[in-house]
């Protein structure tokens, strides 16, 4: 099983963008986290980031070719994007939204989410664990379908 883990924008910035928000693991540590927890699921990762909409949007429908599944970090396109909306639910592949951070506690402009109806779960507010667990819940909830 083959499951896309999906960066939007500034994850890249990981470890120097506000650490006490974000947590001070880089990108490249929360990929090889990654890595090993699905070698210890036996699932194969496919791994992307991209600060551009149009290539997330992109990302998610070549997921639908060879992927199970998509543990996706929408960050700030969480409030902006029906074009990745329409894409998660374009593709009918069971998503995990994650988020670091929990963004329900912070600014205004962060209460709207365009991700959430079209997800099968959200998991927020663990810094880059969020990952993890995203992944775990993911991999469970494949498995059980009939």
């Amino acid at each position: 099983m083959r499951i896309m883990i999906l960066h939007g924008p500034h994850p890249n910035l990981l470890g120097t963008r506000e650490p006490e928000i974000y947590g001070s693991q880089t990108l490249e540590e929360v990929n090889q986290k990654l890595e090993k927890l699905a070698t210890d699921l036996g699932v194969e990762l496919r791994i992307a980031q991209s600060n551009v909409e149009g290539e997330l949007v992109n990302l998610i429908q070549e997921a639908q070719k060879d992927c199970a599944g998509i543990v996706f970090n929408p960050a700030a396109y969480t409030h902006t994007s029906v074009a990745l909306r329409d894409a998660i639910s374009a593709v009918n592949l069971p998503t995990v939204e994650i988020h670091l951070s929990v963004p329900a506690a912070r600014e205004d402009f962060r209460q709207v989410n365009l991700i959430s109806d079209v997800v099968v779960g959200r998991v927020e507010g663990f810094g880059a664990s969020s990952y993890e667990f995203g992944l775990r819940a993911l991999t469970d909830y494949i498995c059980a379908i009939p």
